[in-house]
């Protein structure tokens, strides 16, 4: 889209350039291009960046030319001056737009009013249809994150499989694709729901946005739990325990709603845990003690989903687990 976009805007813009009669059509052809971005909120604010970055670029270096001459080393003291104080004041994304201008300027060989106002023309010309693009049409994400948000289930649903099995088998052994997969789907998730948000005309809370920050901050938790798992060296009674909470959650990431039954579930562990004897011998000690932490660790997951829910409004809570 990104492409066709661009495409159209080059064309638009150098044909009105040529109709208003402006020198150098294709200048506003190549400020179109520049122009054209990825989401409508960034399209805004970088044409805004480089019309106000030329612009001073332009005024500066109509005055070193005027004082110094047309000489080649000027357009290096030009950068010198400009690059910094640009980027200074957050105008880093026009210094080649900028550049684009004043090279131009360069090239006429003389400073003029009808020259300045020339540049000026193009840029109004060639970031104007880059901006009427960049509003037009943006690609709608829905699908997208949808099919990311049932990737990234999917994978914590076979990460609490592989947990309930070792807890039942400690002799197995996993490699974590299934942890890297999930991680990555939720990396993918905050990009593009932040894309998502940045086309909207009127900017707002993104309810993605909030789901797969959820769940990052579940996998935290997960590679914590995969630590405290990992100690587990033989079978006990309690990790059976642990892995019926794993076999839960299997159904639960995938739930549209957070209902609170694993962490019933949690709570009675816990109350049974308090009640069995001490262990015997070191061993046991350590893979209880591990279990234990296992055990809060699980109700820093469920209390994350529960308090994202919170805060959400009843149309978000359709994607909040």
């Amino acid at each position: 889209y990104r492409v066709i976009k661009t495409a159209a805007a080059t064309l638009a813009a150098i044909y009105t350039a040529y109709l208003v009669g402006a020198d150098n059509p294709l200048g506003a052809g190549l400020l179109a291009i520049l122009g054209v971005e990825t989401t409508r909120w960034r399209g805004i604010n970088v044409v805004f960046a480089r019309f106000t970055a030329s612009v001073v670029g332009l005024g500066l270096a109509s005055l070193l030319f005027g004082l110094i001459g047309f000489h080649i080393w000027v357009l290096a003291l030009y950068i010198l001056i400009a690059f910094p104080i640009l980027g200074r004041y957050g105008l880093k994304e026009g210094v080649v737009t900028g550049a684009v201008i004043v090279f131009h300027l360069f090239a006429n060989g003389e400073v003029t009013v009808h020259g300045i106002a020339t540049e000026i023309q193009l840029l109004a010309i060639g970031l104007g249809w880059a901006t009427i693009l960049n509003l037009a049409y943006m690609p709608k994400e829905t699908k997208a994150l949808e099919a990311l948000r049932t990737r990234t289930e999917q994978g914590f649903a076979d990460i609490f499989a592989r947990l309930a099995e070792h807890l039942r088998q400690p002799e197995s052994v996993w490699g974590g694709e299934e942890m890297l997969d999930a991680d990555a789907a939720i990396e993918e998730g905050i990009a593009l729901a932040k894309r998502a948000r940045e086309n909207r005309l009127v900017p707002q809370d993104e309810p993605w946005q909030f789901y797969f920050q959820m769940r990052r901050e579940q996998m935290d938790s997960v590679q914590y739990m995969m630590e405290k798992v990992a100690f587990v060296s033989r079978h006990v009674p309690q990790a059976e325990l642990i892995a019926r909470l794993f076999d839960r959650l299997r159904v639960d990431v995938k739930s549209e709603f957070y209902e609170g039954e694993t962490e019933r579930m949690l709570n009675e562990l816990e109350k049974g845990f308090n009640g069995m004897d001490l262990p015997a011998t070191r061993e046991e000690f350590e893979i209880r003690s591990s279990l234990f932490q296992l055990t809060r660790e699980l109700r820093r997951f469920l209390g994350v989903a529960s308090r994202v829910k919170k805060r959400k409004s009843i149309s978000a809570q359709a994607i909040i687990q």
